[in-house]
């Protein structure tokens, strides 16, 4: 029997019990590994009886609930949510949520608290493109500090995986999010790209993050460094900190002065994060000086691959750029300028796929083991098909009506 439960995509719109038991039925809840719900649409009656379900796992690791409620009531989605994340309380087993692309706002992230702050087991926290904004944020930051405090003396934090981009967090929840960032400390990815956080805000946050030695993976993209916040970040760097780096996202996020080299820069181009593999610096008005000195690095960076430079204060052939190219193409790397790149780049991976898909064509084909599918015939399909994922203008266009709405 299959340890995987899926209805991922199918565009179900479940409301009632009867809508998810007729999927569920047959289904032992003590042998499901990982559920996948994500891509349809859920009520609360049908999210009470998944509550039922869910609260009967055993060895449940991974529970991915990304895109439940789209076209729903703000109404329904608290009460759905606390069903849903109530039987999660206790799964020592879990170590996986994903609740991106729910549109919950400021005002409908209450119910995940008691789970969260509890969730000792969990290792990947994915909720992004939540329209959280500040107040949502903190909340949720506060959950992840309460959780790291809630160890015992010398108990080491499971979390590792931090997703939380897209959702307007802004300075005012900076602060929190530093905390409990600094709280946990065993992270090795996060990832919180468009979050609107300004200088003061990233200049918080880059403290927390740096008590995380073990981070691999860094994506603050499209935040605002400026001259603050790049100081900040440079100050870590300079100290050595995040030895074990391979991904540093720092695009779009104003690193440079006009005729200066940014501090970030300057530090990256001493070469202490070693094992860094791929560098993102796009659109951060950097000149040819900052390219000189990243070429001058790459020798003490012996896995950098990548670096993405796109849309900078240069031009192709300016010396900084060309310096960069060369040293980076010795050690088999590679230098993305514009978009003509990318789009070889993506060429010659679709080249590969099929390449590879060849042999296999005419390889006999391997009895595979399904996800568990429903054995009651499932109900009708709703008349109307559930839409797909809130887009990005919808979902900040519901989160600023949420910070409005109060829930009675």
């Amino acid at each position: 029997m299959s340890t995987v439960f899926s209805l991922l995509g199918q565009g179900l719109k479940l409301d009632t019990r009867a809508d998810i038991e007729a999927h569920l039925a047959g289904v032992d809840p003590t042998v499901i590994e990982e559920i996948h719900l994500g891509g349809n649409t859920i009520g609360v009656e049908a999210a009470q009886a998944l509550a039922d379900f869910l609260a009967k796992t055993t060895q449940l690791r991974v529970a991915n609930f990304a895109d439940i409620f789209t076209g729903r009531l703000i109404s329904e989605i608290p009460p759905a949510l606390s069903a849903i994340c109530d039987s999660l309380i206790g799964k020592s087993t879990l170590v996986e949520i994903d609740l991106s692309d729910n549109a919950f706002g400021g005002r409908s992230v209450d119910p995940i608290v008691p789970f969260l702050s509890t969730a000792r087991s969990l290792q990947v926290l994915k909720l992004n493109n939540n329209g959280l904004g500040p107040a949502g944020g903190t909340v949720i930051a506060d959950a992840l500090h309460t959780l790291a405090q809630s160890l015992g003396k010398g108990e080491r934090s499971n979390l590792q995986t931090i997703i939380c981009g897209r959702n307007r967090l802004e300075d005012g929840s900076a602060d929190a999010w530093a905390a409990a960032l600094r709280a946990h400390g065993t992270l090795r990815e996060v990832r919180m790209p468009q979050n609107g956080i300004r200088m003061a805000g990233i200049s918080a946050l880059v403290r927390g993050l740096a008590a995380n030695a073990d981070l691999h993976h860094l994506d603050l993209q499209d935040n605002t460094f400026a001259a603050e916040g790049a100081k900040t970040m440079a100050a870590e760097l300079n100290r050595g900190a995040w030895p074990l780096l391979r991904q540093l996202n720092l695009s779009d996020c104003v690193l440079g002065e006009e005729g200066e080299v940014s501090p970030v820069v300057e530090a990256l181009a001493k070469g202490l994060q070693e094992k860094l593999e791929i560098l993102q610096l796009q659109n951060d008005n950097l000149e040819t000086e900052a390219f000189s000195l990243l070429a001058g690095v790459v020798e003490k960076l012996p896995k950098l691959r990548r670096v993405e430079a796109q849309w900078n204060e240069v031009d192709e052939e300016d010396e900084g750029v060309i310096a960069l190219l060369t040293a980076l193409k010795k050690q088999g790397g590679k230098l993305v300028m514009n978009d003509e790149d990318e789009e070889e780049e993506e060429e010659e991976a679709e080249a590969e796929a099929e390449a590879d898909e060849a042999p296999a064509e005419k390889a006999p084909a391997k009895e595979t083991v399904p996800a568990v599918q429903p054995t009651a015939p499932a109900l009708p399909a709703a008349t109307e098909a559930a839409p797909k994922s809130v887009s990005d203008k919808a979902t900040d266009a519901l989160a600023d009506l949420l910070e409005k709405v109060s829930i009675r």
